[in-house]
């Protein structure tokens, strides 16, 4: 039913990944290939694709009115797919999950308030901190077994009278990490014996791979859902991240009138009317896509580890239960961190997110996003395998 392997001309479509490529990275070949930012190349589930040709062919593209489908839409999404429950009277929309945390920020922490993060971690984290004059509290994740866990008794000795709140990415981005119901609970009752707010970025939630299990926060604690706002989105999921639509939630009134306050005082009140047809089209048919979808990007991920550490000796993939961005370690190749990343670029000529962004603890590793069709997956590894072909010669 669904054709993963098509390939879909995205240069000069006004494509981020694609059109950006040279000026945000200095690969300047015409045959580039973008493995950066979180946006895949397959065609959207067909549901959504009806639902805008209908509001297209409709041709009155007025203001939207939320008359609480869309909340509807996430609510039963949330309960099929993560029998969660909730309230669509939790439910703030957003331009987006980034935006979204900004206007946390404003509503729950004051200019100088510490924000604690758990890195190496999403590079926008540390964006929108920092652009709302907060500070970063960095509470590096530590590897065992080959896979990152949180050291709590650690950030319990950096904390400070200025730490208000803690941003949770959960899955992990970009380690892949499908976060324990323990782990979890223990990370919120930290939260509660410290008097923190936990924000709980879930947007990759959907995105799990066989073997694995997402268990969201509220299900997980929900003995502090009234310090808790969980972010959840249909934009990666589905392949609309240009629909700058995503959700907050949160059961505790005060803490989602302090949110709303803040959307109405930035005039976001009004949404995107395409966004939010788009996203809602998604979770009400996008189902049997996302079933299809997951086995072509699990088995992108296996090609992917598994060519890109034979043709770099040493390079090492981190275990991946969820996302389609893979985190790998390249300091068991011997080689710095700049020629790994300049072998990347200039020879490979590939643009992989480099580790520094998300970091302390990225220093060694590139980002790359494999939710691409096989056939540029195959030529992005076999620019790869040709950037390090030396080392495999011994030289």
């Amino acid at each position: 039913m669904f054709d993963f392997d098509r390939v879909i001309e995205r240069r000069g479509t006004h494509s981020t990944k694609w059109d950006m490529t040279a000026k945000l990275s200095g690969i300047t070949a015409p045959d580039a290939l973008p493995m950066w930012v979180a946006d895949m190349d397959f065609a959207a589930p067909p549901g959504v694709t009806a639902a805008l040709k209908a509001e297209v062919e409709r041709a009155t593209h007025g203001y939207y009115a939320d008359t609480g489908t869309w909340a509807a839409a996430l609510t039963a999404w949330l309960k099929k797919r993560h029998d969660l429950t909730i309230d669509p009277a939790w439910v703030s929309p957003t331009p987006g999950i980034v935006s979204g945390l900004g206007l946390i920020l404003q509503a729950t922490t004051e200019p100088g308030d510490e924000v604690v993060v758990f890195p190496p971690a999403y590079h926008a984290f540390r964006k929108i901190i920092l652009a709302n004059d907060r500070r970063i509290l960095d509470a590096e994740l530590v590897q065992t077994a080959g896979r990152y866990a949180m050291d709590l008794d650690a950030l319990a000795k950096k904390l400070t009278p200025k730490t208000r709140i803690v941003f949770f990415c959960s899955p992990h981005n970009p380690g892949g990490n499908v976060w324990s119901a323990a782990e979890i609970r223990a990370l919120a009752t930290f939260c509660a014996e410290h008097d923190l707010i936990l924000v709980s970025d879930e947007i990759h939630c959907d995105l799990v791979f066989s073997g694995a299990r997402h268990t969201p926060t509220l299900t997980a604690a929900p003995q502090i859902k009234d310090r808790l706002i969980s972010c959840f989105a249909a934009t990666k999921t589905f392949n609309l991240a240009g629909a700058h639509v995503g959700a907050c939630v949160t059961s505790n009134p005060a803490l989602k009138k302090k949110l709303d306050a803040r959307i109405q005082a930035s005039g976001l009140g009004s949404y995107n009317l395409f966004g939010m047809v788009a996203t809602e089209a998604a979770w009400r048919t996008g189902e049997p896509w996302l079933d299809a979808l997951l086995p072509y990007l699990e088995k992108n991920r296996d090609i992917l580890a598994n060519r890109l550490q034979s043709a770099a000796p040493g390079a090492r993939a981190m275990k991946l239960d969820a996302t389609y961005l893979a985190w790998v370690d390249f300091s068991g190749t011997g080689l710095p961190a700049k020629e790994v990343a300049a072998r990347v670029a200039d020879k490979a000529r590939i643009f992989a997110s480099p580790g520094p962004q998300f970091g302390p603890g990225g220093e060694n590793w590139l980002r790359f996003n494999f939710a691409t069709p096989r056939p540029i997956l195959e030529d992005a590894l076999s620019r790869i395998d040709a950037a390090f072909a030396d080392l495999r010669a011994g030289k």
